[in-house]
């Protein structure tokens, strides 16, 4: 056993060597722990085990001699373990993170427009690291695909959108209806919009996408691979403004998701509920999937919807989707009305 290795967790050698005797010699005077050391050494030792809560000194006995005892070394050494660990795991980010600086730089020095990424820990870590260097915006498609993502929606969420949206990054993403049938990820994107994200829905989108100040993208080589993953790092070409262009069309074309129940009750007689109701329909999902999203029955959302419909004069859905654009229910956080495409 290598006797420096308790040194790595930050006990001094002459600490390290005092516990381990304190281990086997449960109860144990100062003077029984001597040996390689002097006893000035084992006293000093002693004094920052009990300290640091390694080791326990009883009361004198009639002679006025202490006897220490050793911690649990799970419950004693296991804190010192985990913050070391995590000590490591911050700086494997660090190394990551100027890895990715470091070939970025050289590629953009070497005037390279397009670079390829092989393996999910290499794409995961140039793309959290372009978040992170953005200034000003980050753009996304987020399709639904079934090869396995990289990093998932409530992971790039912790890792990256929060920290953008606190130094005021704008965040703009394009999704597919098909995320906001599942209501843990609907109710992440519903949290992103109440933190000021910008979120459009579409029924189907082309390719993964990230664009961050317009001056480089990353994207799959193959949206379809289902095994190890290969990205494009597209940086300032002809190529990354037709992507950035192919991004405004989908933003735009899509219905915007907004923040249910914006408008105070005192302001509108209609129930918070009923907009949601509506703002949901308003992006497309079936009266099945908005129940599952409001833990609602099937029959109580087709009821709403129904009183609705009566209460406005409103003989269809279209017209219900009218006149709830007309009236502000859909309003987006500009103000502006949204056009109305209720199915």
């Amino acid at each position: 056993m290598d006797a420096s290795l308790l040194t790595l967790l930050g006990l001094g050698p002459d600490e390290d060597a005092v516990y381990r005797l304190l281990v086997d010699r449960p109860d144990s005077e100062p003077a029984a722990l001597a040996g390689p050391l002097s006893d000035h050494a084992v006293a000093g030792a002693l004094d920052a085990l009990v300290e640091r809560g390694l080791a326990s000194a009883d009361r004198p006995d009639a002679d006025g001699t202490f006897r220490y005892r050793a911690a649990s070394p799970v419950l004693a050494l296991g804190p010192l373990l985990e913050s070391r660990r995590a000590a490591l795991h911050r700086v494997e980010s660090l190394v990551g993170d100027l890895t990715e600086r470091h070939r970025s730089a050289q590629t953009h020095g070497s005037g390279a427009p397009v670079e390829v990424l092989s393996g999910p820990a290499a794409i995961r870590r140039r793309l959290l690291t372009m978040q992170r260097q953005a200034r000003s915006e980050v753009c996304t498609l987020v399709p639904a695909r079934h090869a396995p993502a990289v990093i998932s929606f409530a992971d790039n969420h912790e890792e990256a959108d929060s920290e953008l949206m606190r130094r005021g990054v704008t965040v703009r993403s394009v999704v597919e209806r098909i995320w906001l049938e599942q209501p843990e990820t609907a109710t992440l994107l519903a949290s992103c919009v109440a933190q000021g994200q910008q979120i459009s829905v579409t029924d189907r989108l082309p390719i993964k996408l990230v664009i961050v100040d317009r001056r480089i993208a990353l994207l799959p080589l193959d949206p379809e691979r289902e095994t190890e993953p290969v990205a494009l790092v597209v940086h300032r070409t002809g190529l990354l403004t037709a992507l950035g262009s192919l991004f405004e069309e989908l933003f735009e074309k899509g219905w915007r998701l907004s923040v249910s129940g914006v408008v105070d009750k005192d302001e509108s007689s209609v129930a918070a509920v009923d907009r949601e109701i509506v703002a949901l329909l308003h992006v497309g999902l079936t009266d099945a999937a908005i129940a599952r999203q409001l833990g609602m029955g099937h029959r109580t959302v087709q009821r709403r919807l129904h009183a609705l419909m009566d209460e406005v004069g409103a003989a269809t859905r279209f017209q219900l989707g009218w006149y709830a654009a007309r009236a502000g229910w859909l309003d987006d956080e500009t103000g502006n009305s949204v056009p109305s495409q209720v199915p």
